[in-house]
């Protein structure tokens, strides 16, 4: 695969997610992303499951190196700062103050590599009321106003990913190739800076443009009743989700796949304001119908009428599906505790689909090739 970030080093000093995913993904473009870790134990994130391998932990630290250091230690401190001399990006995603106790603050770095674009991401911002606060995924997509928008009002849980750390992770990264394209006009770093907050914010801007242009606070069910958005249970108990927009034709071949044409003269089913406006009585029609037959007939059926659907698969069903093993979405190597699989990235370039991968290091890994030392850990 085409690397556009080839020649780029980044020092992750991250940890958990947030800037763990930031260097994930320049990692996948190319970069050299070396992770800087506390000797012995490393990520908290590694020990999630035991051990310093969680699948947590690899799930955001694929085509990295990962050296040791304590930066409280003159030495260690020393070792970073000619790292640092080399580097390009810089990323960290402490609690505000931290940074300064380990010597790894922005003013600090950059007073020893102006070129340097330093990373600094946050829960709630560098300054301001929560600044201290500490903040994770749930806490930030419920502040941000975004969690809401997930919840089932009559079983409120929390539910799905870590959506709100691993878009932090996005936004840093969109920052700093935006940063790496004007350093190249003006030799000069910056201090690329996002918080959890901020970005979920962003991410949640459907549900703040209507409520600042036409007053509209959005529920859960907002978004569903005017994409047309349904999932239904089959027989056999698997789920299908069909997406209806507002084409006539969707809904015309809709009627033709359960075989009731007559359907679309029915009030609930009259135009696309009815069918927003009746969307439970809707759901009331179609669910006994869906109900009758299999997931495996309802995609087929579906896909013959061209209506928008997919069966509404798990991780297992995606990896052994047609699409994915078309697309070669799934990727293998040899890493350090054995056969190493994950998914590749989205991006083509030049219609080059990137086709290999390294497995994310274990700690201290590259001690030896970049500190000259050996690992404190022997797992």
């Amino acid at each position: 695969m085409a690397k556009p970030l080839a020649g780029i080093r980044v020092l992750d000093m991250g940890t958990f997610i947030t800037g763990p995913q930031a260097g994930s993904l320049l990692a996948d473009l190319g970069a050299e992303v070396i992770k800087v870790e506390m000797p012995g134990v490393g990520d908290p994130f590694r020990a999630f499951k035991g051990g310093l391998y969680s699948p947590h932990y690899q799930t955001y630290n694929r085509n990295k190196k990962s050296v040791e250091l304590n930066t409280k230690q003159a030495e260690d401190l020393a070792a970073l700062d000619e790292l640092v001399k080399g580097a390009d990006v810089f990323i960290q995603n402490f609690r505000p103050g931290v940074a300064e106790r380990l010597g790894v603050d922005a003013a600090r770095l950059q007073a020893i590599n102006p070129r340097l674009v330093y990373v600094l991401i946050t829960g709630f911002g560098s300054d301001g009321p929560h600044r201290d606060r500490p903040a994770f995924d749930t806490v930030a997509q419920a502040s941000s106003g975004f969690l809401r928008l997930l919840v089932n009002p009559e079983h409120p849980r929390v539910v799905g990913p870590a959506l709100a750390d691993a878009l932090t992770g996005f936004y840093a990264a969109h920052g700093v190739v935006a940063a790496l394209y004007e350093r190249e006009k003006t030799g000069k770093g910056r201090v690329v800076e996002t918080s959890m907050f901020e970005a979920m914010c962003h991410f949640n801007l459907d549900d703040f443009t209507h409520l600042l242009s036409v007053d509209e606070v959005m529920q859960p069910y907002s978004r569903p009743h005017v994409s047309q958005s349904y999932v239904f249970e089959c027989a056999d108990g698997g789920w299908i989700a069909l997406h209806m927009s507002s084409p006539p034709k969707f809904w015309e071949n809709l009627a033709e796949a359960v075989g009731d044409p007559a359907m679309l003269q029915r009030p609930e089913f009259a135009d696309r304001n009815a069918r927003i406006t009746n969307y439970e009585n809707v759901i009331g029609f179609l669910a006994p119908i869906f109900k009758s037959r299999s997931r495996e007939y309802w995609a087929e059926r579906l896909a013959t009428l061209e209506v928008p659907h997919s069966p509404v698969f798990n991780s297992q069903e995606v990896v052994d599906g047609e699409l994915a093993r078309h697309h070669g979405m799934v990727l293998e190597t040899e890493g350090p505790h054995g056969t190493f699989r994950t998914i590749r990235s989205p991006l083509r370039f030049d219609g080059e689909k990137q086709e290999d991968i390294v497995a994310p290091p274990v700690l201290g890994q590259h001690n030896a090739e970049i500190l000259g030392r050996s690992r404190t850990s022997s797992e």
